[in-house]
């Protein structure tokens, strides 16, 4: 979340808000527009605890989408790690192939689909990952051991391929377009409603005071909720491939250590070369 901006949209909201309460408060009569002031407050009441529900709802919905985006990258950068020991098992050059198109992968994830999520784009697919099954089905397993690591294989790369399902699926923005639309027409009439409450009987400063915190509150909760809706949006709290990037240097360091040696066909931000 960009700070500055939600600040900025909170504080303008804020302005607007008790410029409009503090104008309608000098056309409005002494004691408001309500004769029972009580049964006024009590709808209100009702109107922003229906707002509250429905809020509460998407927000849920917005986080476990979130969650499940920053789960599933942790998850898919796991399995790249574990799938590259699972190579190692394999004869050359089978071995080494499957172990450089894996780093690739990994790097198309960060330099490729990272990008895209965060200008709001669903990447089609990792280029890399119809590689790997390429060079998978050249492979013929012919010991017990080879037998084993192929159908592990299988197992993590259906593992993999779902932890990209639920990264890239958070960045599509999980909550429908009707729903924006009832929770935006409900704030309204929250605060549509909380304007006929300006009286002049009452001091400036309160009634301005009610105006900002009525203000605030709304804009400051739909902008979370459109935050979580879109995690990959560059800001504060924003989802990184942290995870990657230290598997990625965690497979360099672990090469380096065990001696092993394969080239990976790609540039550093996993494009073919």
């Amino acid at each position: 979340m960009n700070l500055a901006l939600a600040s900025a949209i909170v504080a303008a909201s804020v302005a607007v808000s008790v410029a409009i309460f503090l104008l309608l408060r000098r056309h409005s009569p002494p004691g408001g527009r309500f004769t029972d002031g009580d049964r006024a407050a009590g709808v209100l009441g009702l109107l922003a605890t229906g707002f509250a529900v429905l809020l509460g709802f998407i927000v849920f919905l917005a986080f476990e989408s979130y969650d499940a985006a920053q789960s599933g990258a942790r998850a898919e950068a796991t399995d790249v790690i574990q799938q590259l020991e699972t190579a190692q098992l394999f004869r050359q050059p089978a071995a080494a192939k499957l172990a450089g198109e894996l780093v690739c992968y990994g790097r198309a994830v960060v330099g490729i689909e990272w990008p895209q999520l965060r200008a709001g784009h669903r990447p089609s697919f990792n280029p890399w990952g119809l590689s790997l099954f390429e060079t998978l089905r050249a492979v013929e397993p012919r010991t017990a051991a080879e037998q084993a690591a192929y159908s592990h294989w299988l197992d993590q790369t259906t593992a993999r391929e779902q932890a990209r399902l639920d990264r890239v699926q958070a960045g599509l923005g999980v909550i429908p377009a009707p729903l924006w639309l009832i929770v935006f027409a409900l704030g309204a009439l929250v605060f549509g409603y909380a304007l006929l409450f300006a009286d002049p009987a009452e001091s400036a400063l309160a009634q301005g005071a009610t105006a900002a915190a009525i203000a605030a509150t709304l804009s400051a909760s739909l902008l979370v909720v459109k935050f979580l809706d879109n995690p990959y949006s560059p800001g504060v709290g924003s989802l990184k491939p942290t995870d990657m990037v230290r598997v990625l240097g965690q497979i360099d360091e672990a090469s380096r250590a065990l001696g092993l040696t394969f080239h990976a066909p790609c540039a550093p931000d996993g494009r073919p070369r």
